[in-house]
């Protein structure tokens, strides 16, 4: 069975973004990007919102080749044959390869693609993961705590529910950045 796996970069005030939808401060460095490369290799379909797949979908055309830094190539090729799953009322249609549209958030259909997926799958998004925390999907979360306080903005992990989680892992990158990794209990 594949896991469902719940990743984001965020304030140390667990935002995604700040109160102006600004994420800028967000941006990894080269150490980090690599890293967070080496956890989406294992992944075969990442499960987005209509907005974070507006802004995933920069990876679609991202040159694979010329002067663009190795770590950037590399996300842009993994990105690009991996499945996206974008959910949205209002998107009339996909500008990426590999992607389809649902209309609805069904955690029925998410369930038993965990349980026929080959290879593991993200949700993207804060509010998509929302809905996913909530159903009881998530197996795994990795924060990046970005060593910035931003007061307020576009949460990283919901409120309203309660998920146990066990620490299996933890790292410090340069810059302040901490990955914390999580499996939920």
């Amino acid at each position: 069975m594949a896991k469902l796996i719940y990743s984001a970069i965020a304030s140390l005030d667990g935002y995604v973004a700040d109160e102006n939808g600004n994420f800028d401060w967000a941006a990894p460095d080269e150490e980090v990007h690599a890293f967070v490369n080496d956890l989406e290799r294992p992944i075969g379909t990442y499960l987005y919102g209509r907005r974070m797949y507006e802004v995933m979908k920069y990876w679609e055309t991202a040159p694979t080749t010329g002067d663009q830094a190795p770590v950037v190539r590399d996300y842009a090729e993994l990105w690009q044959v991996a499945d996206k799953v974008v959910y949205s009322k209002t998107l009339e249609e996909v500008s990426s390869a590999r992607t389809r549209i649902e209309r609805d958030f069904d955690p029925e259909a998410v369930r038993k693609l965990k349980a026929s997926a080959a290879r593991d799958i993200t949700v993207g998004g804060p509010e998509l993961a929302a809905q996913a925390i909530k159903a009881g999907l998530v197996d795994e979360v990795h924060l990046f705590l970005t060593p910035v306080v931003v007061g307020g903005g576009n949460p990283a992990l919901p409120s309203g529910v309660r998920v146990n989680l066990e620490l299996l892992d933890e790292r410090r990158f340069g810059h302040g950045v901490v990955h914390l990794h999580y499996r939920t209990a």
